[in-house]
């Protein structure tokens, strides 16, 4: 009934070419550039690449906390689900404190969000690890004021794309001036949410996934297998 292309490594291919014919890529580095097709493409606009900014070695602190096993902490549970498992090279543990016991009562007592508050319960899990904020500005806030009083450890990169009209570009300006030597890669400006950031996870776990290819299509010089894309 309608002509369409099915073919998804087709779909695939031709969304890339677009992408690089149509982008300005070249400010970013070699490595980070699957990084840069895979959060326009999951944005479906051109226009996204320059909101992109970024510090320090992102592709290579988040390869190394990943292959060694890291967890990744998600703000928010479609973060989570967004996040494609059998991409992460060491079955990392993809993990979500919003709706912990006594994370309600907790924020009701700080005086913010659920998402905020949640971020204390990271504790044991964050050194070293990939943080991904997709939806809740004040869990950005909240994790930058933790991290410069030294109340929470080091993560090896921070993800921080939160979405909205109050406080998302602030608290993405806050990550650029204030991440120092923490490896990060955000979205300026209001734009942001779940599908970006996860899309951004699992750019970065086919990078540290052996048998990937970097843009998630099948490498025609050998056999589909169980690590092909979908």
């Amino acid at each position: 009934m309608f002509d369409y292309l099915r073919n998804p490594q087709e779909i695939y291919r031709q969304s890339f070419a677009t992408i690089e014919a149509e982008a300005d890529l070249d400010r970013f580095p070699e490595a980070l550039r699957p990084v840069a097709v895979r959060i326009i493409h999951a944005c479906g606009m051109i226009e996204i690449a320059d909101k992109i900014a970024y510090g320090s070695d992102v592709t290579n602190a988040a390869i190394k906390a990943l292959q060694d096993g890291k967890p990744i902490l998600c703000d928010a549970e479609m973060v989570r689900h967004g996040i494609i498992s059998r991409l992460l090279p060491a079955n990392n543990p993809i993990l979500c404190t919003l709706n912990a016991n006594g994370n309600a009562t907790r924020a009701s007592h700080l005086g913010t969000t659920r998402s905020a508050a949640a971020i204390d319960d990271w504790d044991n899990h964050i050194e070293g690890a990939i943080i991904a904020i997709g939806n809740a500005p004040t869990a950005l806030f909240h994790l930058l004021e933790a991290l410069s009083v030294n109340r929470l450890a080091k993560p090896a990169l921070i993800i921080g794309m939160p979405v909205g009209f109050v406080g998302a570009l602030e608290s993405k300006e806050a990550l650029i001036t204030h991440a120092g030597d923490i490896p990060y890669i955000t979205l300026r400006g209001r734009f942001g949410g779940s599908a970006v950031t996860a899309a951004t996870v699992n750019a970065l776990a086919r990078l540290a996934h052996p048998g990937q290819t970097p843009d998630g299509t099948i490498d025609q010089s050998r056999p589909p297998g169980k690590g092909d894309a979908k």
